[in-house]
């Protein structure tokens, strides 16, 4: 009976605050609209993909150990690949107005478990330059690699190519606005529930009860003004003719 009355109060909470709920979550949506649509600068990302194999000749094959001395070899790659050595070469290629660490902060280095296929990612705001930057750093890599490490292994399976109308991979405006339904109708919710637990106003018999501790014996009923004065309204009189003489009533 507990758990009943539980769910109607809740219920009736969130009936009793249900515009305040509505309008927080509105608000949320569109502030997060405006910011993602007209404040945010939109980010594009271009990636470039390197192979990790051993050339070899025509008639020689690729043994089981070579191949997982080149997936052991993509791990320290991956390092080499956002260390100064290679991006300080880039900065000097491309005549970037950027540190070495705002470089590597727009680059992401990763690799499918037992993959021998190294991705190179970037992220700018221009989607030719992140297109650039994303192959002259792969470009790079393998040159460098094979003074770095006496090694030549690397082969640049596919360049980053920027195309037209190209979609930012962030803002995500609708996303961001969904996340933000969510958060403003949960803030609303609590909010609602946050003012019924400090309000205090004794509204129904029960509260009486269960704050004075006594049982409730009656109930006076509120009588509205307009049905108390027309209660107390003066009946009109009626009179009657009969024969000619008229008697009040």
């Amino acid at each position: 009976m507990e758990e009943t009355i539980s769910l109607k109060q809740l219920i009736q909470t969130l009936k009793k605050h249900l515009v305040l709920i509505l309008s927080l979550a509105i608000l949320a949506v569109g502030i997060t609209g405006v910011v993602s649509y007209f404040f945010l600068t939109p980010v594009y990302q271009s990636s470039t993909q390197i192979l990790v194999n051993q050339a070899k000749d025509e008639k020689a094959s690729y043994s089981t150990a070579d191949v997982q001395t080149n997936l052991q070899l993509i791990n320290t790659y991956n390092v080499i690949i956002k260390s100064p050595a290679i991006l300080d070469l880039v900065i000097r290629d491309l005549d970037l107005e950027l540190s070495f660490q705002e470089l590597n902060e727009k680059i992401r280095v990763a690799s499918e478990k037992d993959s021998q296929v190294v991705t190179i990612s970037v992220q700018d705001e221009d989607p030719e330059m992140s297109a650039k930057i994303a192959n002259t750093t792969a470009a790079v890599f393998q040159q460098e690699i094979a003074a770095i490490m006496n090694v030549d292994n690397v082969s640049i399976l596919a360049t980053a190519q920027a195309s037209e109308g190209q979609a930012p991979v962030k803002p995500r405006p609708l996303l961001n606005m969904m996340v933000a339904l969510l958060a403003g109708l949960m803030a609303g919710v609590g909010l609602a529930f946050l003012i019924e637990y400090f309000d205090n106003t004794i509204k129904t018999e029960k509260d009486v009860e269960r704050v004075l501790g006594l049982p409730v014996l009656g109930i006076i009923p509120v009588i509205e003004d307009t049905k108390l004065q027309a209660k107390n309204a003066p009946r009109p009189v009626k009179t009657l003719e009969t024969r000619g003489e008229t008697v009040g009533s």
